[in-house]
């Protein structure tokens, strides 16, 4: 008679109650980058993104405001020297320009004397469109620096031009 030893099971630890000690604290940035400016500006402007979607921008995005914003204050004048007026490349200020001017917001007029060269104006209904932004803008604006006094507000925005007009002269140096 063959020998009838029972078979062996084999059973798996059960799993370990709760999460793993690995699980249970997210990763944080390692101080190489949290001691780089060039990061906690990305994580500015990644922050500025979502409040400035969830709080203005259900019409515009904030680089068609400002490219809004600067025809009005500038009618007229060329697509490239608004480009540089609001830090966009002139790639990126033609698709926005075009975008715009296809929901009618904005209108794109070649010059006589050059017919590669367009000339921006607001439409009424661009001029509605920033006009309904411009109010939550301004209290988005107020808001973002609430926790400064008026002095040290105006103390942190010159700080931060000076950075980017720094920043964007290093630019051109490499």
């Amino acid at each position: 008679m063959a020998d009838e030893t029972p078979e062996k099971t084999t059973t798996k630890d059960p799993a370990p109650a709760g999460p793993s000690p690995a699980a249970s604290t997210a990763p944080t940035a390692p101080d190489v980058l949290t001691t780089a400016p060039g990061y906690q500006v990305r994580r500015l402007y990644q922050a500025y993104l979502a409040v400035w979607s969830r709080h203005v921008g259900q019409t515009l995005t904030g680089p068609q405001f400002a490219v809004l914003t600067t025809v009005r204050a500038h009618p007229g004048r060329d697509q490239s020297s608004l480009a540089s007026a609001v830090a966009l490349d002139t790639s990126t200020m033609a698709d926005l320009a075009r975008r715009l001017e296809n929901r009618g917001l904005l209108e794109r007029r070649t010059t006589a004397s050059d017919g590669r060269r367009k000339l921006l104006h607001l439409t009424p209904e661009g001029e509605r469109a920033l006009r309904e932004a411009e109010g939550r803008a301004r209290a988005l604006d107020d808001r973002l620096l609430a926790r400064h006094a008026p002095g040290g507000r105006e103390r942190l925005l010159h700080e931060l031009t000076s950075l980017a007009d720094e920043w964007e002269r290093l630019g051109t140096d490499f």
